[in-house]
């Protein structure tokens, strides 16, 4: 069914493209209505309008909160065109169907990103704007909603095909479209209000997003897959490759979580199946680079290695000896690219504009959300007591924060070994912290040097519940171990550490990623 379009309002803040739609109004004779800063710029582009105050003969009133809130427009747009009722009443009212609405919204999400003034942002919450759109979407059998200008094109090239009308079909996409973007619109401020207010888990809750790519596929082939965004474009900018995959996202997401954790401007972290499986913040940026792949260099082929720090001719050398599938930088340097890009499928990320913000995980399943705060917080001394006779040096001491932070981004249960702000050897994702111990061990024995007066020193991501687990840590040179307080024999655990001179730090916070 197309439906005949003859009056039209127009109600913009982005005026962009609007020569475009208004070309196409004036071809199939359509009348426009139009809200006061729109229609001087109908008028200056050469074309006529009539305002909606004279319109509805109501001036806008509480300095413009009040211009579009009239039923001689509402009546128009929600009509049903072939019900009798519904005419009569027009006609009783001199009223006039409406059959077109092109608006979008006062810009709430730029002006957040421009100002922390509440009472700003409250005046550019759109009221009339997603008013007008909700009743135009539900009445899609008659009328036609256009939010953005993307979408001009489309609907003159179905205006032109259905000669001055417009289809059942397009229509009913542009109401689903309509209603996601005030649903998103909505979600945006009650977002605001949110971190305002500090309400974070409010009886009723919304995710708001936007499409910055369908992907191949998701895990598997068979799945599909898209990623979305609070902004139109990810802080992360790809340079060069191929399509990045779901899992490839995953990855990224994974070793920049423990980069940004790292001091600035220092460190490379290795990444696979979403696992570090090598770390290092070795000043050398070339020696943290080699180190972290040589923690597991197995694992590290085909994996993703984030340098905290721009990559310049001489890292790019060093990262073109090995296969990777994804190399992300705070920035590359024209050597680096000129480098990189021979090899046509690896793909280079440059993560220089990506925000250090506390943001929030989401894990969706059987049509139920998990949602926490992510686990950003801060190492502070205050938040360890060293528990043993033996006490450690401020070298050992920083190290083994370094091991526990790492620790915190590996997938539990998790054991991760270091040497000199190193990963040596990292356990995760094991039922059993004692396999995982034994794992890390394993991973060390078979590539790492050690020597016998190497100080090794380990993190587990929650308390080890008996004895066994340090152990046999330093039955394979483990001399100092931090894990999280909190079992019931952790006096027990304080006694063992003591019998076996090891130093053992304890968290008053525990960090497990499940």
């Amino acid at each position: 069914m197309s439906s005949k379009i003859k009056k039209a309002i127009i109600s913009l803040s982005d005026k962009s493209n609007l020569r475009l739609i208004l070309k196409t109004l004036k071809k199939y004779n359509v009348k426009i209505i139009s809200s006061g800063g729109t229609s001087k710029e109908i008028k200056k582009l050469g074309y006529n309008c009539t305002e909606v105050s004279k319109f509805t003969n109501l001036e806008e009133i509480l300095d413009g909160r009040v211009k579009t809130l009239h039923p001689k427009l509402y009546a128009g747009i929600l009509s049903k065109r072939d019900n009798k009722k519904h005419k009569k009443e027009l006609k009783k009212n001199d009223y006039h169907e409406i059959d077109l609405v092109i608006v979008n919204f006062y810009p709430f999400e730029k002006i957040l990103k421009l100002t922390k003034n509440h009472q700003k942002l409250i005046e550019n919450i759109d009221i009339g704007g997603p008013t007008l759109v909700r009743a135009t979407a539900k009445n899609y059998e008659f009328t036609t909603v256009l939010t953005s200008p993307e979408q001009y094109k489309e609907f003159a090239a179905d205006i032109e095909k259905n000669k001055g009308s417009t289809s059942l079909m397009f229509r009913k996409k542009l109401s689903q479209e309509a209603f996601n973007l005030t649903a998103y619109y909505d979600s945006v401020i009650s977002e605001y209000l949110t971190d305002n207010n500090k309400n974070y888990f409010s009886k009723k809750k919304t995710f708001h997003g936007n499409l910055i790519e369908i992907l191949r596929y998701g895990e598997n082939p068979h799945q599909q897959a898209a990623i979305y965004g609070k902004t139109n474009n990810l802080e992360i900018i790809q340079l060069s490759g191929k399509k990045l995959s779901y899992n490839n996202y995953n990855d990224i997401f994974a070793s920049l979580s423990i980069s940004q954790t790292l001091p600035k401007n220092t460190g490379t972290v290795v990444v696979k199946h979403a696992n570090p499986c090598g770390v290092s913040i070795n000043k050398s940026k070339i020696d943290s680079i080699k180190e972290a792949l040589a923690s597991d260099p197995i694992s590290a082929f085909g994996g993703i290695v984030s340098c905290n720090f721009r990559v310049t001719k001489r890292a790019a050398l060093e990262l073109n000896k090995l296969f990777l599938e994804v190399i992300i930088g705070v920035g590359f340097d024209k050597d680096s690219l000129k480098i990189l890009k021979k090899k046509k499928n690896l793909r280079l990320i440059d993560a220089s504009k990506l925000q250090n913000q506390n943001a929030n995980d989401l894990t969706s399943n059987f049509n139920s959300f998990l949602y926490q705060s992510t686990d950003k917080k801060k190492f502070t001394k205050d938040n360890f007591k060293v528990v043993s006779k033996i006490k450690p040096t401020k070298k050992i001491f920083d190290d083994l924060l370094f091991a526990f932070n790492v620790c915190r981004n590996v997938k539990s249960n998790a054991i991760v070994l270091t040497k000199n702000s190193t990963t040596v050897g990292i356990g995760s994702g094991q039922p059993s912290r004692l396999d995982s111990c034994k794992i890390a061990i394993d991973k060390m024995k078979k590539f790492q040097n050690i020597r016998e007066n190497d100080t090794i020193l380990g993190a587990s991501d929650a308390f080890f519940p008996f004895v066994d687990g340090i152990e046999i840590l330093v039955q394979n040179g483990v001399s100092a171990i931090i894990q999280p307080s909190g079992s019931i024999r952790d006096k027990e655990i304080i006694q063992f550490a003591d019998k076996l001179g090891v130093i053992l730090v304890f968290s008053k916070t525990r960090h497990f990623k499940h």
